[in-house]
């Protein structure tokens, strides 16, 4: 058993941040993690444009993406999405400053439900996501398990 005082949910996202690259480059800053629920927050850069001028629907994706892997992830069990979906609702441009929020809408032994909000500096919902998750049952830290 490890004497580790930090929450479970915290070391599981700083494990999971450690390894994520994607998520790195996206500059994500953590606000808040626990069991089932997630926020994060970045900022749109000028790489992150399409042709259109406006942020590429894959950054708020991504950004939802990750606010759903570390909300189900941080009971302390591996998941993984298994089906995700988006809904972009408003332009996102240069500059923004996008906030995800994951939360848990329903968690069983294999499988997870989620929903993420985002929002933009205005307090906008600029997408919409959900995601599914399966729980593979392997725990992050098996060395705490007595």
């Amino acid at each position: 058993m490890t004497n580790e005082t930090r929450p479970l949910a915290t070391r599981v996202v700083d494990v999971m941040m450690e390894g994520d690259a994607f998520s790195q480059w996206l500059q994500i800053e953590r606000l808040e993690e626990g069991p089932g629920h997630c926020t994060l927050r970045m900022m749109v850069r000028e790489e992150m444009v399409n042709g259109f001028r406006i942020a590429h629907g894959g950054i708020s994706y991504a950004l939802a993406d990750s606010a759903l892997a570390f909300a189900s992830n941080a009971h302390g069990i591996k998941a993984v999405s298994i089906e995700t979906s988006i809904s972009h609702l408003r332009p996102v441009q240069v500059g923004d400053i996008l906030t995800a929020m994951a939360t848990e809408d329903n968690l069983g032994k294999r499988t997870g439900v989620y929903r993420v909000e985002v929002m933009n500096q205005h307090g906008r919902l600029v997408a919409l996501f959900k995601g599914t998750v399966f729980r593979g049952g392997d725990p992050w830290f098996p060395e705490e398990i007595s």
